[in-house]
This record gives structure tokens, sequence and C-alpha cells, in this order.
């Protein structure tokens, strides 16, 4: 894998800094040497994100970063809009100026901006821009996903920013520990850049074609592997004003299960403080329609909760939903609970 430094500044913190957070806690393409966040410098940023040091240190300066010899810099902030904050510019210019290749998940393509591609293009440096390789992508929904034997699951959330993409990470995981065949396919930049075989990135892709993209990314991992499973990372939420991306994954991917994420101790939606986070019941049973499949487990980001509120929490969605309600990141144990949910819902199909 090629080294890479991730540049998070201002956001390793926050919801914002959701792609920097997944290369930290995964990614086959690229090997995180170091992440570049001045207010929280001198951390490991395994331990800051989840207890566990994995010699990620957070840094203060790319020149501190080029020790550790990275070949890119990964722009790691997800920004309102998708475009590149300004602080962020005289750090693009110094890491091609320094040799590095750029890595960039932005809707602000930085090959199209006139001072960086010409600062690259003298230098001779990589501009790899995520959502460009998708957006001419054109593929039409045609109806033969239901040729796909593999089963589906589709990883949703009541919000975006939930923590989707992890849970999606650590269910195929803990599939393949089991020794079951199963891929899990990328629906955003993160996940490219987290090196998935299987993707698509559904908000650079054309609207009449986003159904098409996910159908067709489902087809390839079903004639390329005959997996078992297929996870499909979900996107945005079914009730989201601004992203309301979960729609199409159920529409196109056809999933036979679902998994819902929700962030109890959130109040209103990530970045939309005038839209109330909404009822996790009233997301079930939307899904549920949509799909006419079951929600089979709830995954749960604990932010802003104590261990009392999670242990009530829990408890209460237990009882009122009647499935399995955990927290992955911090009961990785738990999580055989979902996947035998999983494994059931499966043999229930089959037979």
């Amino acid at each position: 894998m090629d080294k890479a430094v991730v540049l998070a500044e201002g956001v390793f913190s926050s919801t914002y800094g959701k792609t920097a957070h997944g290369l930290v806690r995964y990614s086959s393409r690229y090997d995180v040497v170091a992440v570049i966040d001045s207010q929280l410098a001198g951390r490991d940023a395994g331990e800051y994100l989840e207890g566990k040091k994995k010699g990620i240190p957070i840094v203060s300066t790319l020149k501190e970063a080029l020790v550790y010899e990275p070949k890119y810099l990964v722009i790691g902030a997800a920004t309102d809009g998708g475009f590149l904050p300004k602080e962020y510019r005289e750090f693009v210019k110094e890491a091609i100026n320094s040799g590095l290749g750029i890595v960039n998940g932005l809707h602000e393509f930085i090959s199209e901006d006139l001072e960086l591609s010409k600062i690259a293009s003298n230098r001779g440096a990589e501009i790899i821009d995520i959502r460009k390789i998708y957006r001419d992508r054109k593929f039409p929904f045609t109806g033969e996903i239901e040729n796909v034997k593999s089963f589906k699951i589709a990883i949703l959330g009541t919000d975006s920013a939930i923590g989707k993409r992890t849970t999606s990470i650590m269910l195929w995981r803990e599939l393949e520990k089991r020794g079951r065949r199963a891929i899990m396919i990328g629906t955003g930049q993160t996940s490219w850049m987290q090196g998935f075989e299987y993707g698509t990135v559904l908000d650079a892709t054309i609207n009449d074609f986003v159904a098409g993209a996910i159908e067709h990314e489902v087809l390839r991992a079903w004639n390329d592997q005959k997996p078992e499973f297929i996870l499909l990372e979900g996107q945005g939420s079914v009730v989201h004003p601004a992203y309301p991306g979960s729609f199409e994954i159920i529409a196109a991917g056809r999933p036979d299960a679902i998994i819902l994420q929700d962030a109890p101790g959130r109040k209103f939606l990530d970045g939309f403080e005038k839209y109330p986070m909404p009822d996790v019941g009233k997301v079930i049973s939307i899904l549920e329609l949509l799909s006419g499949k079951r929600v089979i487990a709830l995954t749960l980001n604990t932010e802003n909760l104590n261990a009392t509120e999670i242990d009530h929490i829990k408890k209460d969605y237990e009882s009122r939903y009647g499935i399995p309600v955990i927290d992955p990141l911090k009961e990785i144990g738990k999580l055989a609970e979902v996947v035998d949910r999983i494994e059931g819902s499966q043999k229930i199909r089959v037979h």
C-alpha cells in the first residue's frame, strides 16, 4: 500500500472528519502514516477515536508528516457542499511542491482549480479527484439485480455522518471471520479510499443513473465472486431533507434485510439544527414499508451519552422493537448477535 498523510485540520474531533476517521479505522488502499490536525497534535489518532493506539500520530504541519515519507496527501474533511476549505489550499500547495500526489473526495475538483492544477502540472504531481471518476458513469437500471442470489443487507441510518460505513465494515469482517463469503458495496468516496473493490459514489452520479450504478456494482460483485452475503453501505437517511440517499439503496439494491444505525444522543440532524432527529420507530416503519423487508437490528452511535444513558436506551429499544441493539464500536463481542441475525435471516429466506 502507498503511504498517505490525511489532512483533517480542525475537523478530526467532529463529524466533518468522518473521511479521516474511516481511513484511520480501516484502509486496504493506503497506509495512513499520520493525520494533520493542529488542535489534537501529539495524540495517537486511533487512541483518540477508539481508545486503542494504532501508531498513527496526529501532527500540526505537513513538514512533520513528511518524516514518515508519504506518497499522497489525502483530503480527510467532508465539508458541507463538498468545497475545499480555504485554509487547506496552503497545505495542498505545500504537498504538491514536496512531491506528493493529492487524493481528493470533495465535490470541488482540485484538477480543475487553475492555480493548484498548474502547480501540479509543473511538478508532475498526480491529482486524484474521486468524485470525478464517477461523474460520467451512466448505467441504467435493468432489473437484472433480481438474478443475484446473495443475501443482501442494507446498513442504513436515521441521520448522515452516523457511522453506517464503519458498522458495515465491522459486519463484513465478522462474516469473513466466520468463513462466509461476503462483499461490501461502497457508496461514497471514503469507501473508495479504503480500497473496496466494488462500489460507486452516489452523490457524484447523475440522478437518472444512481439506481443503475447501485445495481451495476451488486451485479458485478455477484458475477465475479458469487458471495453468500452482500452488504450495502448506506448514505444519508431516508427522512433527511438534504441527504435522502437511503431510498435509492432500498429501491435499487433490493435488500433482503436492513440494519438501522441511530444516534440517540443527537437532538438535531447533523449540521441542520432546524431539523430534530427523527423517531426511530417512525424510520423503522418507513424502511419496512418501502422495502417490504424487516429491520433486523439496531446499532448505536453513542456520542453525547454516558454509560447509564446508553444502558437505558438499549433496554428501551430492545423492549420496544424486539431486535438486538448494540454499540458496535464498544461492544465488539456483541457484534456476533447481529451477525447471528443476518445468518438466521438468510436461512429463513433459503428455506
